[in-house]
């Protein structure tokens, strides 16, 4: 891709979720520093546009199907680390060790992508803590924390190798509605730093609060509803 700015380029994608045809004549852009919401129904496509960004789901078929410079169609198995390491992903089910503190699970993901020196692992920590507003809980464990405050962890974690791209499958699922503000809010922030974010959600009353493009998903297609 030629464009230094265009992150993205689907160009006739098909899909498919075990043989099944999921998405198809799917024809997306996204540029740095846009916020996109994917919304549908459960089952419409949203989560599987997501697993095709980070080569979960594979590209079935399409013209084009770039991300980050990756022809996602010609990936090989041993490139999809380093494609993944671009990207941040947010789960909605959270997905932290319960078994370490907060700052031990980040350091894990530092380690695993292949940071070494203590020093800058701990610097990079105390980095995105403070990004998301939990300077100070980084000795707390998992449990110990509300559902807010593990989402928070999590937009951390996925901050951890500096993504140009932030992926948020439902985000706000298990919070309730003004811890999930917040966490829009949070993700907004970031968007203005210059990250790009994809988020699918149900809920509608984000797209009036925190303006962005919006991809509705139905019967296996994807439209650009409105782009502000």
């Amino acid at each position: 891709m030629e464009d230094a700015n265009l992150l993205i380029k689907y160009v006739n994608v098909e899909i498919l979720q075990q043989e099944l045809v999921v998405l198809k004549d799917v024809n997306l852009e996204v540029r740095k520093g846009e916020f996109l919401y994917l919304i549908g129904k459960v089952g419409s496509g949203k989560s599987s546009l997501l697993k095709s960004f980070y080569a979960e789901v594979p590209i079935y078929a399409g013209e084009e199907a770039f991300i980050n410079d990756y022809n996602l169609q010609k990936l090989k198995r041993k490139q999809i680390p380093f494609l993944r390491r671009k990207l941040g992903i947010i789960y909605q089910d959270f997905q932290l060790l319960i078994d370490r503190t907060v700052f031990d699970n980040l350091v894990f993901v530092l380690k695993a992508t292949g940071w070494s020196k203590r020093d800058e692992i701990e610097d990079r920590i105390t980095q995105v803590l403070k990004q998301v507003g939990m300077s100070n809980k980084g000795y707390k464990m998992p449990h110990q924390l509300s559902g807010g405050e593990q989402q928070r962890i999590v937009i951390a974690r996925a901050l951890l190798n500096s993504p140009n791209i932030i992926l948020a499958d439902e985000p706000t699922g298990h919070l309730d509605n003004e811890t999930g503000t917040e966490i829009v809010q949070l993700l907004h922030s970031i968007k203005d730093e210059g990250t790009t974010v994809i988020m699918s959600t149900h809920n509608l009353s984000w797209l009036e609060k925190f303006p962005g493009r919006v991809l509705r998903f139905d019967s296996e297609h994807m439209f650009e509803e409105t782009k502000i």
